[in-house]
């Protein structure tokens, strides 16, 4: 082999040996990352488990004020609408 051979094959050595350095790089960051994206996951979960809890709690808010509003429909408005009778009988229907 003459001195210009050796010459391409050492430049095609150098080349070769700083892209398998890059690509060994590149390949440990990209693991690092994946670690870093799981760990985002975790806490995207654990958000939407605290989110689905508060919107329970909200909900059984509401369905204790419509329970309570049922109630007061039902059971004391008419109380009070026949307390407000007879105390216009009482008045002789005078306000």
């Amino acid at each position: 082999m003459n001195v210009a051979e050796w010459i391409l094959v050492a430049i095609l050595s150098m080349t070769l040996l700083v892209f398998l350095i890059m690509g060994i790089v590149l390949v440990v960051k990209l693991i690092g990352l994946s670690d870093e994206i799981k760990e985002v996951i975790v806490e995207g979960q654990d958000i939407a488990k605290n989110a689905n809890g508060i919107v329970s709690n909200v909900k059984g808010m509401t369905s204790i004020g419509g329970t309570v509003e049922m109630f007061v429909d039902k059971y004391i408005n008419p109380k009070l609408k026949e307390k407000k009778k007879e105390g216009e009988k009482k008045d002789g229907g005078k306000k």
